[in-house]
């Protein structure tokens, strides 16, 4: 058993850019697990509607 894993979670997000507005999209975590137990995350992204990888940083969250 490995005491540690590197695990990738796919999630569907409402995201908000100032270009285009409200966009919903798949942001993948790239998360470190010790134990099972998610420690830290390493990377998150999302791919655009052209299949594109483009960084979290220029669009927030809507809560």
């Amino acid at each position: 058993m490995r005491i540690i894993k590197i695990k990738r979670q796919t999630k569907i997000e409402k995201r908000f850019s100032i270009k285009m507005g409200e966009l919903t999209t798949k942001v993948t975590y790239i998360k470190k697990h010790f134990l099972g137990l998610p420690i830290k995350t390493v990377h998150k992204y999302r791919e655009t509607y052209y299949g594109e990888v483009k960084s979290c940083e220029d669009c927030m969250p809507l809560a």
